[in-house]
């Protein structure tokens, strides 16, 4: 299961209206392969459940995740940060050995 924090809702809130979504848009985290340390995020809105989907609510935010992502991201936590050192959504993975500075890329 993934959490989200209080600031990632927040962020989520603001950019589901500023783009117009609807209340059933929620968000699909997925894992790719790529990025420097070999495994990449994706985040972006979805407002329908797929097939071999898991779908929670942390927060009020529906999160969508295909089974094979959901392997490598059981334990994280959604944030988002808009300090000096970076802004944007970072995610917090227990699961991941090694992380790049950028925070979008990770290995297992």
């Amino acid at each position: 299961m993934i959490k989200v924090s209080e600031a990632a809702k927040n962020k989520i809130v603001e950019l589901k209206q500023k783009e117009g979504k609807t209340e059933n848009h929620g968000i699909r985290v997925a894992v790719q392969g790529g990025g420097c340390s070999g495994l990449m995020y994706d985040l972006e809105f979805d407002a329908a459940e797929k097939e071999n989907d898991h779908v929670y609510e942390d927060q009020g935010i529906k999160i969508f995740v295909d089974k094979k992502s959901l392997l490598y991201l059981i334990g994280t936590e959604l944030d988002f940060s808009d300090g000096l050192n970076g802004k944007g959504f970072q995610f917090k993975n227990p699961n991941a050995s090694r992380t790049c500075g950028c925070g979008e890329s990770f290995s297992v």
